[in-house]
C-alpha cells in the first residue's frame, strides 16, 4: 500500500489524561466512563473517538459505493455505536454497530450500498476477523 496521508495523535496520561493531534485539530480531555468505573463527565474516551472516526469514514464509504452505482445520496447518515466489555481472556474486546440511514432509497438499494461500503471502509477492512461489526441499514422516517 502507498501511505498518501498520515494521521498522528498522542496520548498522555491513558484514559485519565489527554489526546492531541500535531496539528492541534485535536486537543480533548480524556476521562474513564461512569460504566467502566470512572468519573465520566465532559471529557471524551476511545470509544468516542474510534466511533466518531468509524461514523466519517463509513459514511464517506457510503457516498463512495452509492456514487459508483449512480444512486442519489441526498441526507445520508451513519451513526456508529462502539462498546467495550471484557473479553473472556482476561483482556477488553469492542464490538460496532453502524446503522446506516439512506432516506432516499429503496430498502433494497440502500442495503446494498451499505454491504458495498462495508466493503471499501479501511476502518471496516482494519477491524474484519477481530471486532464483530453490525451494519444496520435504519428505516428512512416517514414523510407526514
Amino acid at each position: 500500500m502507498k501511505v498518501v496521508y498520515t494521521a498522528e495523535a498522542t496520548a498522555v496520561g491513558g484514559r485519565e489524561g489527554r489526546v492531541r493531534s500535531t496539528d492541534g485539530a485535536i486537543d480533548l480531555d480524556l476521562a474513564i466512563p461512569k460504566e467502566l468505573g470512572g468519573p465520566g463527565g465532559m471529557a471524551t474516551n476511545p470509544e468516542q473517538l474510534f466511533a466518531a472516526g468509524y461514523a466519517a469514514c463509513f459514511e464517506n464509504a457510503v457516498r463512495l459505493a452509492a456514487r459508483r452505482r449512480k444512486l442519489p445520496i441526498g441526507q445520508a447518515s451513519v451513526t456508529a455505536r462502539v462498546g467495550i466489555g471484557p473479553d473472556g481472556a482476561g483482556g477488553y474486546g469492542l464490538n460496532v454497530e453502524l446503522h446506516v440511514r439512506l432516506p432516499e432509497l429503496e430498502p433494497e438499494q440502500a442495503n446494498q450500498v451499505a454491504s458495498a461500503a462495508h466493503e471499501v471502509c479501511p476502518y471496516s477492512n482494519a477491524v474484519r476477523g477481530n471486532v464483530d461489526v453490525q451494519v444496520m441499514v435504519d428505516p428512512a422516517p416517514e414523510v407526514i
